[in-house]
């Protein structure tokens, strides 16, 4: 099997996780392994944690590390970091990565149903288990559908699109990516069809609901916050404002100290930041990245190191 996955931000990435040849690592969403072979190139005695959820990206992983006697791999999702290496028997990580949202390799595989370029069923599920993204189109209520279509996509559209989808699975069942994609087109204004694809919004809504990714994410940077050793590092990597959003605010409230008001002569809440940020500003990759990887132009790379 192939998984092909094009690490974004590649080298700003590895850099700013300051590997220690000694160290202890945790690749939360290893995917086809780009982000890790390059940690382990750098690791001398230390070890690092591949982590994914989804049995295909295992099954590579397997390939390319089993036989590395430094390298655990671990078929789970991120949000479980603590567990994870409770069981192998670690305390305490000198870094974390996450590079969150769908792979190259899921959105590539037709079959596995996250693209609305192609004809497959719509499953959208990155565990590969677990409710489908056509349970969810033909089960939900109106009200579910529009608040998923306008809190995970953003969608101006949702309500819309709800009522199209209303409409067309009291017909039949909607099954394919095609079919939905071709639902929603049908309820956007037809002066707004041929700009980005109609479908974007609502295939990214809905995969966010399927995988829970949200959820799993808020509490996948507590963990891994947690679990990190003095001077530790979290590096993140986001595809879209929802994700760059919550990662930020969590790294914002880590690295902030005194809630004193301003004009207290001395500080008496006692609170100290928990973290430094690595950058002021997130990493986006340049130019040439973007023309060479089109799939690199919304990804944004923050990073803070435990105080």
């Amino acid at each position: 099997m192939e998984f092909s996955h094009r690490p974004v931000i590649l080298e700003q990435t590895i850099s700013s996780l300051d590997i220690k040849p000694n160290g202890i690592y945790l690749d939360g969403t290893a995917g086809g392994g780009g982000h890790s072979a390059e940690i382990l190139k750098r690791l001398g005695i230390g070890r690092l944690i591949c982590v994914d959820q989804d049995p295909d990206a295992i099954e590579i992983l397997h390939e390319k590390f089993g036989s590395s006697e430094n390298v655990s791999i671990v078929q789970s999702n991120f949000s479980e970091i603590k567990s994870i290496i409770s069981e192998l028997g670690i305390d305490k990580l000198d870094g974390v990565l996450l590079d969150i949202g769908v792979s190259s390799h899921q959105l590539d595989t037709a079959e596995r149903g996250f693209s609305y370029h192609n004809d497959a069923p719509l499953d959208m599920r990155m565990s590969q288990s677990g409710v489908t993204a056509a349970e969810l189109v033909n089960n939900l209520q109106f009200n579910e559908l529009v608040h998923i279509l306008s809190a995970y996509g953003e969608e101006k559209f949702a309500k819309n699109i709800a009522r199209a989808i209303e409409r067309e699975r009291e017909k039949k069942k909607i099954e394919t990516t095609l079919e939905l994609a071709e639902i929603v087109k049908s309820a956007y204004p037809p002066a707004k069809r041929h700009d980005k694809h109609p479908a974007r919004k609502t295939f990214q809504a809905l995969r966010i609901a399927v995988n829970g990714e949200l959820d799993r994410l808020s509490k996948g940077l507590d963990e891994a916050f947690e679990s990190l050793r003095t001077d530790g590092r979290l590096s993140v990597i986001t595809f879209h404002s929802l994700e760059d959003r919550i990662v930020k605010q969590r790294m914002a409230k880590w690295c902030e100290g005194c809630t004193c008001p301003k004009d207290f002569p001395i500080c008496v809440c006692g609170n100290k930041p928990k973290a430094e940020l690595i950058f002021r500003k997130p990493v986006e990759a340049d130019e040439k990245e973007q023309e060479e990887n089109p799939r690199s132009r919304s990804a944004k790379l923050r990073c803070c190191k435990k105080l």
